[in-house]
């Protein structure tokens, strides 16, 4: 990570008998950050007390050093775009644009110069003199990031801004919100409840539950490399697997499930004799015609094409069913074949039941 521009240090918020922050410490450079979680788990909380809108009852909350945890917001030098775009009806893109310059009493010249660079950097150019209601989704969404943008400021928050549009403007405005911030070198604080929002746009994320920061790191690290059940369940919807711990040696544990000697990596303080969740996410198994040693043996219900890669459901025994995610493979199109997986034991993560 780069120097810090943002410090989050103790932060502390309660609604009544809800914590929606617990304590949280956090340090962000000039990346691409995201706060991933479940809806109610704290994320908005914890934008609004950057962007100032929530006062936390404990902590500090310093931006380039300076503690503006009692500021305004318009003191902070903090961008914001929300998930509803927000745009005024009545105004022009451009005057939709320069409104937050027109505020801060920016000359016309200065929010003319401003508009320039903010329209050619977001793909607006021509469209200045329309109105809102004249911009297709994905148009009013680079409104709302100019706006946002064009002051400058020291960080940008993000709340959902994609929610709101359609799956291949989505993935369309995922490339481009992640090149701006490549372009502007200042941190984007992003929050969303969609993993693969966060996963192609992010440099480093907090796994976020309950109002407290689980994990914080790299995505490939937080994605292969979960600390908790939590985590490893919530990224990646791998498959899942419960039984009882029958050995452990150099890290690994040896897992009995429905007579099979599953190995995963053992996590979270395991020990012999006790009940512990496997997770093995969908694309680390590999999967075979017919039977063989070694193996867990199923039965092909059906395989979902999907363009480069195909989702084939097995049913194992126990009336238990996975997803297996590979290449499409003409010989595996073909429900009620027996088939075997098999996965390293390097690719599973062994956890306590229950934690």
């Amino acid at each position: 990570m780069t120097e810090a521009v943002l410090r989050l240090e103790g932060v502390t918020k309660r609604f009544g008998t809800v914590v929606a922050a617990d304590s949280v410490d956090i340090e962000i450079g000039r990346e691409f950050f995201s706060l991933l979680g479940p809806s109610g788990s704290g994320k908005t909380t914890m934008l609004r007390i950057i962007a100032g809108l929530e006062v936390p009852d404990l902590g500090n909350v310093r931006i380039e050093g300076r503690d503006v945890t009692r500021q305004p917001p318009y003191r902070r030098g903090v961008g914001m775009v929300f998930q509803d775009f927000l745009l005024f009806p009545h105004k022009t893109v451009a005057e939709n644009i320069v409104f937050p310059l027109r505020m801060q009493g920016v000359p016309p010249a200065g929010r003319a110069e401003a508009l320039g660079w903010i329209t050619d950097l977001v793909h607006l150019k021509g469209l200045e003199g329309r109105f809102p209601h004249q911009l297709s989704g994905g148009q009013k969404q680079r409104v709302a990031l100019a706006r946002g943008l064009v002051s400058r400021p020291k960080l940008l928050l993000l709340d959902e801004p994609l929610a709101n549009l359609d799956r291949e403007l989505r993935k369309e405005m995922e490339v481009e919100i992640r090149r701006f911030q490549l372009e502007l070198k200042i941190p984007f604080v992003y929050v969303t409840h969609n993993q693969e929002e966060a996963l192609t746009m992010s440099d480093r994320m907090a796994i976020m539950r309950d109002g407290r920061i689980l994990q914080v790191g790299g995505k490939l690290d937080l994605y292969h490399h979960p600390d908790l059940a939590f985590v490893a369940g919530f990224l990646g919807a791998p498959n899942v697997f419960e039984g009882k711990v029958t050995g452990l040696a150099d890290g690994l544990a040896i897992i009995d499930w429905q007579g099979y000697p599953l190995q995963a990596r053992a996590k979270g303080g395991l020990a012999v004799g006790q009940r512990a969740v496997c997770f093995v996410k969908s694309e680390k198994i590999e999967l075979f015609a017919g039977t063989g040693q070694g193996r867990v043996d199923g039965v092909l219900r059906d395989a979902i094409f999907k363009g480069q890669y195909a989702d084939y459901l097995v049913h194992l025994a126990g009336a238990r069913e996975v997803t297996v995610s590979g290449p499409p493979r003409a010989e595996l199109f073909a429900p009620g074949r027996p088939v075997s997986l098999s996965w390293s034991a390097e690719d599973g993560d062994a956890f306590p039941a229950g934690g």
